[in-house]
């Protein structure tokens, strides 16, 4: 199993979720991130003033799934939330040793 980051825009999550959809992917994890990499932010006017604002928002979304499904995975994240335009993110893959579902114990595969 393989656990998949994916930092990006936020206004393109709902593409990214629609096309995990798609592929079979039935559940993840949204959490709303502020962040930086090579744009380091940006500055804005506000009330006449200028200021720097270090951290961008971001999203990002967790999914488990099974490994064979990893390529088709990643290609639907990089496919829907691609601008072409710096701060589009990144995708971060590790591997998952054990998932147990609370509810009903099941493990592993079966839990995801």
């Amino acid at each position: 199993m393989k656990k998949i980051e994916a930092i990006f825009k936020p206004f393109k999550l709902d593409e990214v979720r629609e096309a995990l959809s798609e592929i079979g992917v039935s559940g993840l994890t949204v959490t709303e991130v502020k962040g930086f990499g090579r744009q380091k932010g940006h500055t804005e006017l506000y009330r006449g003033a200028e200021y720097v604002v270090d951290f961008l928002p971001k999203v990002k979304i967790e999914v488990v799934i099974a490994e064979s499904m990893l390529e088709a995975a990643v290609d639907a994240i990089v496919k829907a939330a691609r601008t072409g335009k710096i701060g589009d993110g990144k995708i971060f893959i590790t591997s998952v040793n054990q998932v147990i579902r609370i509810r009903t114990g099941e493990t592993d595969e079966a839990a995801i």
